[in-house]
């Protein structure tokens, strides 16, 4: 029997944190554990995972392990423990599907969709200079753009801090046209009265949705949000589980959920938060600002999941100062993109190659990326 032999965890520029696991019978399976800015900490929790329950088990028996590592401890959840168990899921999907010669999106079922859909950022933190960047794009192929929709902003802010808002997306529309689909990030900085204000002020500019309104803490806010305006609501990044998702499904506040595959427990969960959107007639598009394994892998979610929508992916992000997604893949082909999509990777497990030479030299670099800490005009700490 095919057992797990070793693992090697590589943290790699600009923020990344790769996990390499070996079975008994020489087949390679890698994944993405991290939270940006928490990487030593995720590190940490992978190798208890793996120490704890994984070595010398059969790697085949994923759904198991995923139930063994989440209800195997007494506290559960969380941002570095489904981050964990994401990144080692991912992993695990990988050998299974090396084993049978197959992208995992074909063990799961089989794709309702040849290409996704990927949309691309401009404007960068404290969004700027966004009308021509998103015109660069639209020219470089792209047909869905995403960008902030404000700097740090005040609790109640004064009506300049909307217009400038209304100003950047304005700009945005009329750099690209109607034909472009525009989603407005509120990165959770905004709380619920200015939330309320900026959704009825966007919508004559049609975004395509605003993205996490409030933070996750305050989701019961968000069926007040929406009864504010017609723009579609998303979140999610910031929310790790099925269980997590329940109330925003029963009260039917989003109508686009978020989940992150390398956050949200990995394939074995988002595939599971996906269906229950579904049920819920929610439709998902996953949080990826990350490297190349979380984009392999929400690929294979999007493949199967007849509710998928669209792809974030972090190619020429502002976060990616040092490398970039296709700097570690043996073939950067996989995620070529052509007229605003990506086409589903056919190779077996997440279906990309990893330069696992480039991997061991960009890894001795000191990596520590932490978000800025941003203040308020009076020293107060602000939303990033």
């Amino acid at each position: 029997m095919t057992r797990i032999t070793n693992y090697e965890l590589f943290e790699v520029p600009p923020r990344w944190l790769f996990l390499r696991i070996e079975t008994s019978d020489g087949i390679v399976g890698w994944g993405e554990p991290v939270v940006e800015g928490r990487s030593h900490s995720v590190r940490a929790a992978v190798e208890e995972l793996m120490e704890t329950y994984l070595l010398g088990e059969d790697p085949s028996r994923i759904e198991d392990h995923w139930q063994t590592m989440y209800r195997g401890g007494f506290y559960r959840g969380g941002p570095i423990l489904m981050s964990a168990i994401a990144g080692i899921d991912q992993a695990l999907w990988d050998i299974k599907g090396k084993q049978f010669d197959a992208p995992v999106y074909e063990l799961l079922g089989g794709p309702v969709r040849d290409r996704v859909r990927v949309y691309q950022w401009v404007g960068g933190d404290r969004p700027a200079a966004v009308g021509e960047a998103a015109a660069e794009k639209v020219d470089a192929g792209f047909t869905a753009l995403k960008m902030n929709a404000t700097p740090e902003i005040r609790r109640v802010d004064n009506p300049s801090a909307v217009a400038d808002a209304v100003d950047r997306l304005r700009t945005v529309r009329e750099a690209v046209g109607p034909e472009v689909d525009i989603g407005v990030d509120f990165h959770g900085r905004v709380t619920k009265p200015m939330a309320k204000r900026l959704a009825k002020a966007l919508e004559p500019h049609e975004p395509f949705f605003i993205e996490e309104p409030v933070l996750p803490e305050h989701n019961d806010a968000l069926p007040d949000i929406a009864a504010q305006t017609s723009t579609p609501i998303a979140t999610g990044e910031r929310m790790y589980s099925r269980w997590d998702y329940k109330h925003v499904f029963e009260d039917q506040s989003v109508d686009i959920i978020q989940p992150d595959l390398s956050h949200a427990g990995g394939i074995t969960e988002v595939k599971k938060i996906a269906a229950m959107a579904e049920a819920y007639d929610a439709a998902m598009a996953p949080h990826c600002p990350l490297g190349p394994l979380a984009l392999a892998s929400c690929l294979q979610v999007d493949a199967v999941a007849p509710n998928a929508l669209i792809q974030e992916q972090s190619l020429d992000i502002h976060y990616n100062e040092s490398n970039d997604v296709l700097d570690y893949l043996e073939d950067p082909s996989v995620f070529d993109y052509d007229d605003g999509y990506v086409d589903l990777p056919d190779g077996p497990g997440l279906g990309v190659d990893i330069d696992i030479d480039y991997v061991r030299e960009r890894a001795e670099i000191d990596v520590d990326w932490h978000n800025p800490v941003w203040r308020h005009d009076d020293g107060g700490v602000a939303e990033w």
